[in-house]
């Protein structure tokens, strides 16, 4: 016999046919689920999912049930991956999932901060707003990323271009003037520029390709090992201790916190639940770590300014208008108050470094470019002379 069943996975079949008094000898997956299990390996683009978190909130406003509004957005949805995950959680809420779980299974596409708040929002009995919040939030982040990239996208190309360049010349420049060097070189005549220039050159020529391959190689480890907690903590600590970009990384950081901080605790959540959920916003380990322990602080009744100004990752302005907070009892405000100041501040801090790193780079590619140059006409200079 032969046939389709649908389960949620392989031991379900097993146990359906067992039922039927039916042994399987082959069990595999339908060339439909496989497309859908390949669909639903990929990424969706955030703004897909805040159109989605806003829809799907507004549907809930108006009291259509979570099943219908997740079938309806299901059809609606123009992007495919999107179709296939909300395909599969409607199956799962069908079964008696909770949204928050059935999120939970699709981590490349609802990221650890989502599925929380959502749970949060199931747990107090506001999911809709909860999922407004979490929409508007999507929005801000996805502006503010964009507005990072922007500024840091003409110094990349800078970087880019004056690697090319030199690689260029060193490659395919410089060996044209070999006969030449070779000659002074013989003379004891070649200036030291160029016998350093010829190095880097040979070097290049010789074992380009395998340098190639080493960084390739020693990317990926390094992806790798960041991927490990102990690899995530190093690099999140090193990045936010940079000269001139850590600051600009650790205000951002912090200003993600105080905004979902201040999020949860508005729609009721306790002050214990909401740290954990919020702690995870920063996107750093470090920051991540510090708001844990806070957080076990305030579990002995302590008050939430005091453990944050021990941790040493927050400052003194942050601390005093929390504390502010928590004794005019409106830490909430306060709260989304400080993000809001520390992301105006903070991206006038990020111009500010862009317009400076432009120049430099500029200066650092021109000072490369124009060594290259020296090196390579002193001796023809030097040359020439002699001819003469």
């Amino acid at each position: 016999m032969t046939g389709l069943l649908s389960a949620g996975s392989e031991q379900e079949v097993v146990n359906t046919l067992a039922d039927r008094a039916l042994f399987p000898t082959r069990i595999a997956l339908a060339e439909q689920a496989k497309s859908m299990q390949k669909a639903v390996g990929r990424r969706v683009r955030t703004r897909h999912l805040s159109a989605f978190y806003s829809q799907l909130a507004d549907l809930l406003h108006s009291g259509v049930p979570l099943l219908r509004s997740l079938q309806v957005l299901e059809q609606m949805s123009s992007q495919a991956t999107l179709s296939a995950v909300l395909q599969d959680v409607r199956e799962q809420v069908e079964e008696g999932t909770r949204l928050a779980d059935a999120f939970k299974r699709h981590p490349r596409v609802f990221p650890e901060l989502a599925v929380s708040m959502i749970r949060a929002g199931e747990e107090g009995g506001f999911l809709e707003e909860v999922l407004k919040r979490i929409a508007m939030f999507t929005e801000h982040q996805e502006d503010l990323k964009n507005r990072v990239i922007g500024a840091m996208a003409y110094p990349l190309f800078l970087i880019g271009a004056s690697v090319l360049v030199v690689s260029g010349m060193l490659v395919f420049l410089v060996p044209r003037f070999a006969p030449i060097f070779e000659r002074l070189q013989e003379r004891g005549e070649l200036p030291w520029p160029t016998q350093a220039l010829m190095a880097v050159s040979g070097f290049l020529q010789q074992f380009g390709l395998w340098v190639v391959v080493g960084l390739g190689l020693a990317i990926w480890q390094l992806m790798a090992f960041i991927n490990t907690p102990r690899g995530r903590l190093l690099v999140d600590t090193w990045r936010i201790r940079l000269k001139g970009i850590g600051p600009i990384i650790r205000s951002l950081a912090i200003a993600r916190f105080c905004r979902i901080l201040g999020t949860l605790l508005r729609n009721g959540v306790p002050i214990l639940p909401a740290l954990r959920i919020s702690k995870d916003a920063t996107g750093n380990q470090l920051l991540s770590n510090a708001i844990g322990d806070a957080a076990e602080n305030i579990s002995s009744g302590k008050s939430l300014a005091r453990p944050l100004a021990a941790s040493g990752q927050f400052s003194r302005e942050v601390v005093e208008m929390i504390s502010v907070g928590e004794e005019a009892n409106n830490l909430e405000q306060v709260l989304l108050n400080i993000a809001d100041n520390m992301e105006v501040r903070t991206y006038r801090q990020l111009e500010l470094f862009v317009k400076l790193l432009e120049p430099m780079m500029l200066l650092v590619m021109a000072v490369v470019i124009l060594f290259v140059m020296i090196a390579l006409l002193m001796p023809v200079l030097q040359n020439s002379g002699g001819l003469g």
